[in-house]
């Protein structure tokens, strides 16, 4: 499985991808966040789903891109193309990857800020080829595994956050699905594009990296726990209130 998050903010946007490939019983890890050069400019792409199938994307955009006369300014405009090869890929592929029963199944998370665009942007293409962009409303996607980082983002993350909180929940929510199961793990990808910038500044973190922020974390939640007020569970612990 995977996991890998998207956010965006006024100030800029966050992406973070695990590494954990598992096949049956073996374990690799391989990069799931990647920088695409275009004109003057990047982007980045992530992806869940069947490897195979995000190659081959990706392999079809870059073609396109060259073989094309007009440039991608904008990155709904990339977001566009990304979709229309994967429709592709999924008409040539689909067929006899569901004869062997597997699902086509790739979503994908694009950021970037491209020549024409004001500000960078944040796109989720589905495995059909359609898009949605991200909004105040709407701040964050993830792909792969979603479940268990939802919690933290819903409750603490908007579009007002700062970008540094951003960055720090984009981990507490990796770090809640790590917890939680055995094919997400480190090392993990980090990028962040701030509003000033149309280059995202990527950056590998292994797990001794981090390892100061996650007990930090851990310590803070247990002590939360110890001090969080209980006396409307008193009678069901056969205690006095207040005890």
């Amino acid at each position: 499985m995977t996991f890998c998050i998207g956010i965006q903010v006024r100030d800029g946007i966050v992406a973070l991808a695990d590494t954990r490939i598992t096949r049956g019983s073996e374990q690799v890890n391989k990069q799931k966040l990647a920088e695409f050069q275009h004109g003057d400019a990047s982007l980045f792409t992530m992806t869940s789903g069947l490897r195979s199938v995000r190659d081959k994307t990706l392999i079809y955009v870059e073609e396109t891109l060259r073989q094309s006369q007009n440039s991608v300014e904008r990155l709904y405009q990339f977001a566009n193309l990304f979709g229309e090869q994967l429709r592709r890929v999924r008409n040539e592929d689909g067929p006899s990857l569901s004869s062997t029963g597997h699902t086509f199944n790739l979503h994908a998370i694009i950021g970037g800020c491209l020549l024409a665009d004001q500000s960078p942007q944040l796109f989720y293409v589905y495995p059909e080829g359609n898009w949605v962009e991200a909004a105040m409303d709407s701040p964050y996607f993830m792909i792969g595994r979603t479940y268990y980082g939802k919690p933290i983002l819903d409750r603490l993350l908007n579009y007002e956050t700062s970008l540094r909180s951003a960055v720090a929940l984009a981990l507490l929510a990796f770090d809640a699905t790590r917890t939680s199961v055995t094919d997400v793990d480190y090392p993990i990808d980090v990028a962040v594009i701030p509003n000033h910038s149309r280059h995202p500044q990527f950056q590998r973190f292994t797990e001794s990296d981090l390892a100061e922020t996650t007990l930090w974390w851990s310590e803070v939640l247990t002590n939360s726990l110890a001090s969080m007020p209980m006396r409307w569970a008193d009678s069901l612990l056969g205690l006095q209130s207040g005890q």
